[in-house]
């Protein structure tokens, strides 16, 4: 999988008007050249490390079925939902429709939380990390039963639905794959093992390769493939012509950015065989695929080089999933 996640809506010089033509502009820039999927934020401030809280912020899911309209191609998805954000009969109505809007691109992406001041800013409780992750799973059996049966009920600690429709029904066969994003070892990746399609985590290759270790011991321990989990990284990347230019881009960027130590820990600089270098790290730490987002980009030909440089090597990662969810 090669991922392009689009962070910020913050462009100098374009106006509100004209704000949704800048993200269609780099949405089907990443799609000419070869990536298979593009993701935004589900975030109502923007977040640390990207940008200042009052930069503008689109709200994903209006901003999703906007560019899978524009686009044919490439898979769409939150990168991620926070669970708390939306009741998850809902969320499992909005993703089979941008499934249909998208003709059978849509990627559901979702995870536990964790902007709590968004949540007091909005109104919404912010509980406990494992209450967070209690809903979640929750959410989770929720929306696979929407997407996979007629009027399916549920009733659990937080969440109930009664033999709940969902019509038209989604345009994939077993309905948008699930992606969890985070990489908490006990309690993240076992839900990923137990019910998802997609697993995405952060961190170096090291970081990487520990969390691909845990996810197969908890597929083993509940009997499933490791294989049939497509596993990602979400990063940044500034790739540029050649190193010194790249290098000098980067230096330049580190004066823009709120957190620089962030931006160096989490970024893959360089000119493209830096860049392929890097990436094989990340892919012999047994991840299938990598997802990138390419802060404060304007200008699409660098999103067409990224594509250039690791579209042939990451696209062939096997893609959908090829084994189903244990029940």
């Amino acid at each position: 999988m090669l991922g392009f996640q689009i962070p910020n809506f913050t462009y100098p010089g374009v106006p509100n008007d004209r704000l949704f033509e800048r993200v269609v502009e780099l949405a089907t820039a990443a799609e000419r050249a070869g990536f298979d999927s593009v993701y935004v934020m589900d975030h109502f401030y923007q977040i640390r490390g990207i940008g200042p809280r009052t930069d503008p912020m689109l709200e994903c899911y209006t901003a999703l079925g906007g560019i899978a309209a524009r686009t044919k191609t490439v898979r769409v998805g939150a990168l991620v939902t926070g669970v708390t954000y939306r009741n998850p009969a809902f969320l499992a109505k909005v993703v089979t429709t941008l499934d249909v809007v998208s003709s059978g691109r849509a990627i559901l992406g979702i995870g536990g939380a964790w902007n709590e001041e968004e949540h007091k800013g909005y109104g919404w409780d912010f509980p406990p990390v494992k209450e967070r992750l209690d809903r979640l799973e929750e959410a989770l059996q929720i929306c696979r039963a929407m997407f996979t049966e007629e009027a399916p009920s549920f009733a659990g600690r937080y969440y109930r639905i009664e033999k709940a429709l969902n019509v038209p029904r989604p345009i994939q066969p077993q309905g948008p794959p699930i992606m969890i994003g985070g990489g908490g070892e006990r309690r993240t990746l076992k839900l990923v093992a137990q019910y998802a399609d997609i697993s995405n985590v952060f961190g170096d290759a090291a970081t990487a390769r520990r969390k691909v270790e845990i996810l197969g011991e908890h597929c083993h321990s509940l009997g499933r493939d490791l294989k049939s989990i497509v596993k990602t990284r979400l990063g940044g990347l500034l790739i540029r012509e050649t190193q010194a230019e790249a290098e000098r881009a980067f230096a330049e960027y580190l004066k823009r950015v709120p957190n620089a130590e962030w931006a160096r820990n989490s970024m893959l600089v360089g000119g493209p065989e830096r860049v392929r270098e890097q990436v094989e790290y990340f892919l012999d730490a047994g991840l299938d695929g990598l997802i990138f987002n390419m802060p404060h980009t304007e200008d699409p030909a660098w999103i067409q080089l990224a594509g250039e440089t690791l579209s042939s090597r990451l696209r062939a990662a096997a893609w959908p999933p090829s084994a189903t969810v244990p029940v």
